[in-house]
């Protein structure tokens, strides 16, 4: 039987950067708090209570002057404004993610819109969001949102922000919005699933596919470990969801011959492992192959070899070597000149005991019982083995560009300079290419001469097929009415282009305001992000013409509801003619002021009294609703009694 481990088991970013900071917090101010679970994984918070991150779920037994850490989950605004009230000094360890969906609802309910969020709704995650806005709706699944919007159908009319718990199972999601996209008049959605979350779920289910057996690692209370359960059981016949390796048995791998191993995204390296390992021993005990003593004896006796790659258990670590079990008789150790070639990196920051390593022998000496390593060579050798496999297999690399020189630019690929002509820079032609120095980038190798250590590379290569790929996947899913979160590229007088994911539309400046504006600039500027609907495309021509007006809103609806005949408004002139000046009244709705009735006198042109842009006091006179005309007058406010006088005579 062979044992699969996914990759992406482990610690995702947002969890690991949440016990960094509780840990770095702790070294910092010493004792601190963390209200409730840090994260979904009681040996980690065991771990943090030893090192002094004691924890609480009364936030108001805490004082002035305490540091708390905030789960990476988050909480409630109401909390957190109280803490910060009561001068509790927060750390905010809530991940990222999680932060922006935060952010997304209180903005959703700004522009007038509720707030729709797919997740568990007693998940300390999916409560923090909802407490950012006033009236959340959470539903579980389709079905619920299904429920929701047959219990009236005025919920269909109703502006609508769709939002997704980071951990929620991508189908129910996806699912989920298709009703509320086909149902609703006006919604909004954002794919809020982290990333890793849906890689790590994809790949699961990719494993137990495979496998007879699955063992899904993590906490009971994880959501995500959960999700990984259910996924799993759709595909794999026996699924095995455990917390650490105590709980595994050789009964539940009889007769198997694939077994399969993930871990949620709470669950440290150092219990998979564990598990790992359980698993393999169970595996030969269900298979009835236990080693024998004598086997075991023989392997502890393994002979070294100068030159030879070697792999062990890192045993203990001092400022000036590593030791490595390396499953021979000699002590075998890795001096800090062989580990790194950075002078200031420490031993404990490059591995940590219990890590496996393979490394380089270089000098066995069998009188005295030891064994000298090298990482940094077999590193050395693993690179240039991979740049040339990267060649072959056209595999895009990350590095980062260190400088440029005559023709190009260099970059870093784990240590090697890649050289990147100018025109496979991704940069335009004649573009200042010491900008990009600092900048991690993605390239493929084109060419490598080992022997004259040099290497080729192509940035342009990875960003134009990335492009192509962005744009097709536009084209293929584009429709009118479809939202987007565009950037915005460039500006013209007539309106501005925007790119919504690899290809550019244009927003007309007639559809970027209800105001009546005379340049772009007034409304946005290169680089903002903007939310646009698709208002009409042409696939042929490659064209596409995007909105950004809410054409849910009314203006002329808006003005009845706040004005009548007879009430006096503040307009903005906005338009200056021969015979009068126009003014808006509201955004979309303008208004006429005669030049009769600009002044209390006569005048020969509105420019005399009046400039555009100003804000100035008039009285609606006359309003035409079937032609959507309306007539103002300042002059009525300025000479009452000069219009009274001949009426009087």
């Amino acid at each position: 039987m062979k044992v699969i481990l996914a990759k992406s088991a482990g610690f995702c970013y947002g969890v690991q950067r949440a016990v960094d900071l509780a840990q770095k917090t702790a070294e910092e101010t010493g004792p601190c708090w963390m209200l409730g679970d840090l994260i979904h994984n009681r040996y980690v918070v065991e771990e943090l209570s030893r090192r002094g991150i004691r924890k609480t779920a009364d936030a108001g037994a805490l004082k002035s002057g305490d540091t708390v850490v905030i789960r990476s989950h988050g909480e409630l605004k109401d909390v957190l404004d109280d803490l910060e009230c009561r001068g509790v000094r927060c750390v905010n360890a809530t991940c990222p993610n999680v932060r922006r969906i935060q952010s997304l609802v209180a903005q959703a309910e700004q522009e007038g819109r509720r707030p729709v969020l797919i997740g568990e709704p007693d998940h300390p995650e999916v409560a923090g969001i909802a407490s950012w806005c006033r009236s959340p709706l959470v539903f579980e699944g389709p079905e619920s949102v299904r429920k929701w919007l047959d219990s009236d159908p005025k919920n269909r009319e109703i502006p609508v922000t769709v939002a997704a718990q980071t951990t929620c199972i991508r189908e129910l999601f996806e699912t989920s919005w298709k009703i509320i996209k086909k149902e609703c008049t006006n919604a909004k959605m954002f794919d809020t699933i982290c990333n890793a979350t849906h890689k790590r779920q994809a790949e699961a289910a990719e494993i137990a596919a495979k496998a007879d057996v699955m063992v899904v690692v993590g906490d009971r209370k994880s959501a995500n470990t959960k999700h990984l359960t259910e996924i799993c059981m759709k595909r794999c016949p026996r699924v095995l969801q455990i917390e650490s390796a105590d709980e595994l048995s050789p009964d539940f791998f009889h007769g198997c011959s694939v077994a399969g191993l993930t871990a949620g995204a709470s669950t440290p390296a150092g219990i998979i492992k564990e598990v790992y390992a359980t698993m393999s021993e169970e595996i030969k005990v269900a298979e009835g192959k236990e080693e024998s003593f004598e086997e075991l004896l023989n392997q502890s006796f393994k002979t070294l070899n100068t030159g030879e790659k070697v792999t062990g258990i890192v045993t203990a670590i001092t400022p000036t070597e590593v030791q490595v079990d390396v499953g021979a008789k000699q002590a075998a150790y890795i001096k800090m000149s062989e580990l790194t070639d950075d002078p200031s990196a420490k031993p404990e920051d490059i591995v940590k005991i219990g890590d496996e390593i393979e490394t380089y022998i270089v000098r066995v000496n069998d009188v005295e019982g030891y064994a000298e390593l090298s990482k940094k060579r077999l590193d050395a050798v693993k690179v240039w083995e991979n740049i040339e496999t990267a060649v072959e297999e056209k595999t895009v690399l990350e590095g980062v560009v260190t400088e440029e020189n005559k023709g190009g630019i260099v970059v870093s690929v784990k240590g090697v300079r890649v050289f990147v002509p100018a025109s496979q820079s991704g940069q335009p032609r004649g573009a200042d290419l010491s900008e990009m120095k600092g900048q991690k980038v993605q390239l493929r190798i084109t060419e490598v001469n080992r022997a004259r250590r040099r290497v080729v590379g192509s940035i342009r290569s990875v960003t134009d097929e990335a492009r192509k790929a962005a744009q097709e996947a536009v084209w293929s899913s584009i429709e009118e009415g479809k939202h987007y979160t565009g950037t915005v590229k460039s500006m013209t007088s007539y309106g501005v282009f925007v790119d919504i994911g690899g290809v550019d539309g244009m927003v007309h400046i007639s559809e970027l305001s209800w105001s009546r504006i005379k340049t772009p600039a007034e409304i946005c500027k290169v680089g903002d992000t903007m939310d646009v609907y698709v208002i009409s495309f042409d696939p042929e021509k490659r064209k596409i013409s995007l909105g950004c007006k809410d054409h849910s809103v009314d203006p002329w609806s808006n003005f009845m509801a706040q004005y009548s005949v007879g009430d006096v408004a503040e307009v903005r002139i906005v338009k200056l003619m021969t015979f009068g000046a126009f003014a808006e009244v509201v955004p979309g709705v303008d208004g006429l002021i005669h030049i009769s009735q600009i002044a209390d006198r006569r005048i020969d042109k509105p420019e005399d009294v009046l400039s555009e842009g100003q804000i100035v006091e008039a009285k609606i006179t006359a309003v035409d609703e079937e032609k959507k005309k309306i007539s103002l007058s300042i002059r009525a406010l300025l000479a009452p009694a000069a219009e009274e006088a001949p009426e009087e005579e």
